[in-house]
């Protein structure tokens, strides 16, 4: 994770939430029983370990069988190999990237056997992760608050990420705005604003189907004078292949920086790990219509094709800013790719 954010986002501790009522699947927010504090150490590494555990089940376990008894790194091992690292979603282009280089290191005698290659794809796969967090990429504001603008298509998980995102700032002491800018969608404000009052902080919002720049404007220019630290915008969520929302983003993007220069200062893509290929074609439209830089990926609790992370590591080069291994609080975490690659390659089950 970034230095910056290191510093906003303390431990936080569970806050318990309600059902949101009349949203759709989407508005329905994690009730916790308990309030507990972010693990730290040990626990949060057990805890990342088992919210991989179906991804790490269909590929290190069947890596290991492939291996299994195998003493030469041949042919037919390869395209067995192939294989697995398709099925986990880690996509084509950076499986034969990964196949390149395995076959160049067997030609030099530099991989002897299964655990060898076992390693060497485990140390591959860690230089993916951090040549994209880049930890000097943001531009922060000389004064004024912090301005995060939050994409992601309907169903994500956009608007629970933006409350659990409210906490984590909230925690760390910072004093946090958050603007209902997806003004289309049915019980969008309604569920950012339920966000808000357990969270406790405010929420701007207009009525429905007010124009997204306007909310947006008029939340800026309420914000700058009040010291927040930090503010958070929910943007529309229709379908990303529709014209229309990518100009809407791109003006509100325009309207952040004419109120506020060099806002907003962070574009943060949220998606869901569960989609799989579906989520590298949102990436790639979103990022071409405003520049991402950074994402959250959601659910990856619920997916046995966490390979996904890797793949749009590689991609798009763009910092995986949180990802998410469960439905608490606490269960939005900052993204460290050395803990996630070791929690992937783990010895034994969760």
């Amino acid at each position: 994770m970034l230095s910056w954010f290191k510093k906003k986002l303390g431990s936080a501790q569970d806050i318990p939430p309600e059902q949101a009522q009349g949203a759709e699947a989407e508005a329905a927010l994690p009730v916790a029983e308990t309030s507990e504090p972010q693990e730290n150490g040990p626990k949060f590494f057990l805890r990342l370990k088992e919210g991989l555990s179906r991804t790490r089940k269909t590929f290190v376990r069947q890596i290991d069988a492939l291996f299994l008894g195998k003493r030469k790194i041949d042919a037919e091992l390869l395209e067995d190999l192939e294989e697995i690292l398709i099925m986990a979603d880690i996509g084509a282009n950076t499986t034969q990237e990964l196949l390149g280089k395995t076959r160049e290191q067997v030609r030099r005698n530099e991989l002897s056997d299964g655990q060898a290659l076992k390693k060497a794809l485990k140390e591959m796969i860690l230089g993916y992760l951090r040549n994209a967090d880049r930890p000097a990429d943001l531009a922060l504001p000389t004064q004024g608050p912090f301005v995060v603008m939050v994409l992601g298509v309907n169903g994500v998980g956009k608007t629970t990420t933006i409350g659990k995102l409210a906490h984590k700032f909230t925690q760390a002491g910072q004093k946090v705005l958050l603007v209902a800018a997806d003004t289309f969608r049915a019980a969008a404000s309604e569920q950012l604003q339920i966000w808000g009052k357990r969270v406790g902080v405010e929420v701007v919002a207009q009525q429905a189907g007010a124009d997204p720049s306007s909310v947006v404007y008029d939340a800026l220019d309420y914000a700058r004078p009040r010291n927040f630290d930090v503010v958070l915008v929910d943007t529309a969520g229709r379908l990303h292949t529709k014209v229309n929302l990518m100009e809407e983003l791109k003006k509100i993007k325009r309207v952040m920086d004419k109120k506020i220069p060099g806002a907003p200062h962070e574009i943060l893509l949220v998606l869901d790990a569960t989609t799989g290929q579906n989520a590298i074609s949102q990436a790639r439209l979103f990022n071409e219509a405003v520049e991402v830089t950074g994402l959250a990926l959601t659910k990856l609790d619920g997916t046995a094709k966490g390979g996904i992370v890797i793949n749009i590591s590689h991609e798009f080069n763009i910092p995986i800013r949180f990802i998410g291994i469960g439905e608490q609080m606490e269960d939005l975490r900052d993204f460290e790719p050395n803990e996630f690659v070791e929690a992937l390659f783990a010895e034994g089950e969760a």
